[in-house]
């Protein structure tokens, strides 16, 4: 089950959230990933808790907005130019007898943080064409990673990457080492991208929204693949999501995320069949239906995520919540209530009910 560290101010610890445990990978802990500018500041990641359990799968969803894109780079504490982690922790124990690395207190660019990011957590892109350098064959750049972190030499270094190619599926893995991207389907450049992020064999995988901009049937055969690999390894992958249904195929816990927060958590089943939440509740009720009639119309969230400069008071969800009550969720803010093991969700209406 998800397991909410514990932590002196974090919402969710607040709510009763569990001490740190022996069997998470990662612990995000009161995560604070702000933006600074001229126009005011973002808190695209604003007090995230939540924990990646050894060898299994998180999916982290929402709409476009969420923060979940950068929830997941600030576990690489590799943020994007503007942005810095503010607050918060990010606890990785690599074994369960080892000592937790707080990876947001580590320097982004230092040493002990370089050499965590691609050795043992990896990350596999969105668009694998800006993720793949143009100008250097794909043997280039893979052998570049893996001599980077696992040391060896240039001889043992090519016949690792011909094995990492082999593994993810690439068809004469010798012969397209000498390939360039662009020489790739979109579908190939994927599992390009993935051997890279498994290169030195992390434990950790941050898959980005990886499957969004490939066909449908590619798109199954990278998630039969992320699988085998996840089961081959024992890998934890923090997998980010906006389509309901690959979150319903993979996943072992979901994080729903909504402007910044974590508004309910849980394992599959439990957000799937018993969410409380009316955010994941209007998710789930806006995927299509295989057996819904023709002429029924698709269920739609009213509104639009709020801009991050004009979040609204209150509970940030209000506005477009069909249950929302005037005087209540326009005012106060809410916490984090515990519903069941493992499961926790933010609303005011739920709070009232306990």
């Amino acid at each position: 089950m998800l397991q909410i560290p514990m932590n002196t101010d974090a919402n969710f610890a607040a709510a009763g959230g569990r001490s740190p445990h022996r069997d998470a990978l990662i612990e995000v802990d009161d995560l604070r990933t702000h933006f600074f500018g001229g126009a005011g500041t973002i808190r695209a990641v604003d007090g995230v808790s939540f924990s990646i359990p050894r060898g299994k799968t998180v999916c982290v969803v929402g709409e476009s907005g969420s923060g979940k894109s950068i929830t997941g780079r600030s576990i690489l504490n590799q943020v994007p130019r503007g942005g810095r982690i503010v607050s918060g922790a990010i606890r990785y124990r690599p074994n369960p007898a080892a000592a937790a690395i707080d990876l947001a207190a580590l320097d982004p660019r230092g040493r002990d943080m370089r050499a965590i990011r691609g050795a043992q957590i990896g990350l596999i892109s969105q668009e694998p064409m800006a993720a793949l350098s143009p100008v250097h064959t794909i043997g280039n750049q893979m052998m570049e990673v893996i001599r980077l972190h696992l040391k060896m030499g240039k001889k043992e270094a090519r016949e690792h990457a011909i094995e990492t190619l082999a593994l993810v599926g690439i068809p004469r893995p010798a012969e397209r080492m000498e390939s360039y991207a662009f020489q790739f389907s979109g579908g190939m450049r994927q599992r390009v991208c993935i051997a890279l992020a498994l290169a030195c064999r992390p434990k950790l995988l941050i898959a980005d929204e990886p499957t969004t901009a490939l066909d449908v049937t590619t798109q199954a055969n990278i998630l039969d693949l992320l699988a085998s690999l996840q089961a081959e390894f024992g890998l934890s992958v923090l997998f980010v999501t906006h389509d309901l249904g690959v979150v319903a195929e993979i996943a072992d816990e979901v994080v729903v995320m909504y402007v910044g927060r974590v508004v309910e958590a849980g394992d599959v089943d439990t957000i799937f069949h018993a969410p409380v939440h009316p955010y994941t509740k209007a998710l789930l009720q806006s995927v299509p239906r295989m057996h819904g009639q023709p002429s029924e119309r698709l269920a739609t969230i009213e509104g639009m995520v709020p801009s991050r400069f004009e979040r609204p008071e209150g509970c940030s969800f209000h506005p477009r919540c069909r249950e929302a009550r005037a005087g209540l969720c326009d005012r106060k803010d809410p916490g984090s209530v515990v519903i069941g093991d493992g499961h926790v969700a933010s609303c005011l209406l739920y709070e009232e009910r306990q």
